[in-house]
């Protein structure tokens, strides 16, 4: 029998990427040889515009961008992490009572403006409130992953380097987006009331928790190694399938592409209102390549 193949591999550790790194999970077709990257979004930049690692984690927004501006990465149908985001927005207490209701006109700061919570709190500010993404001033410091794309043009860079906690605590900006740096304390308050509760009801009205990453293959790999791709394929979908069947509640991970073609439908729709891509993407832009891959089409 011929010797597996080893892919180099990029995955935060998490629930369900530990039985692929402890070999709880293997496969006599592939050894994925892992490199570890803490905070996960620093592989984004260097796998879409490099194709540095052979499979990589990668920020929705950030997989959808790179398709668009046909980077060379094959999107894979498997969600490594998803989680409820309204509560992501919060205000400082000692400036006073923030209402989403008065948000139009009014300062937000987050890390990127292409970061994927941002994404999903801008979608479900449009949603429930009807406040329009333009209607809002964002305000923020890092660039797009994607080089090729540019952020619009009610997004502010300020000149300062001050952090969005030094930001909300002087009253540069009215609120903030925070991802797992979400700050802890009384004087940090949501600006979404009932925020739980709403995620919940959405989840339940959707029928799926909100995206935030999934997992890419660089195109020449898929290409140079497609038995070696369809095998690592193979372990995510095992993995997140034990994950699915031990939690409860909304599922924080899919695979599949039946599972993903209607949240993907209902992100780049988001995606489009917030200026986040060039043009509408099909689902055969999306899925297509990884389609092929995984039937076997490509040998």
């Amino acid at each position: 029998m011929s010797q597996p193949v080893h892919l180099h591999a990029v995955l935060k550790t998490t629930a369900l990427t530990t039985p692929l790194k402890n070999g709880a999970l293997q496969s006599d077709r592939v050894v994925l040889d892992f490199t570890e990257i803490d905070p996960i979004h620093k592989a984004f930049a260097p796998m879409v515009r490099n194709a540095k690692f052979d499979i990589s984690e990668l920020a929705i927004v950030t997989a959808l961008q790179a398709i668009a501006f046909k980077r060379p990465i094959v999107l894979l149908p498997v969600v490594v992490a998803s989680r409820f985001q309204r509560g992501c927005l919060v205000s400082y207490r000692p400036h006073g009572d923030v209402k989403p209701e008065q948000l139009r006109g009014k300062r937000i700061g987050v890390r990127s403006y292409t970061q994927t919570t941002g994404m999903w709190v801008r979608a479900h500010l449009v949603e429930d409130y009807g406040l329009a993404t333009p209607d809002i001033r964002w305000i923020t410091h890092d660039l797009a992953h994607v080089e090729q794309y540019q952020d619009p043009r009610f997004v502010e860079h300020p000149a300062h380097d001050k952090s969005l906690l030094d930001m909300l605590h002087d009253g540069d900006i009215d609120a903030a987006i925070f991802g797992n740096d979400l700050p802890e304390g009384h004087d940090y308050v949501p600006v979404i009331a009932d925020a739980k509760a709403n995620d919940l009801a959405w989840a339940q009205q959707h029928g799926f928790v909100p995206i935030n990453h999934v997992v890419a293959a660089s195109a020449d790999i898929c290409t140079r190694e497609p038995a070696a791709v369809r095998a690592a394929y193979g372990l995510l979908a095992q993995a997140e399938s034990v994950q699915a069947t031990a939690g409860d509640g909304p599922r924080k991970t899919l695979s599949g592409f039946d599972a993903l073609r209607g949240p993907l439908e209902w992100i780049i729709d988001a995606c489009l209102e917030q200026a986040l891509l060039p043009r509408k993407l099909s689902l055969d832009e999306v899925l297509g390549p990884a389609h092929a891959l995984l039937k076997g089409e490509i040998a």
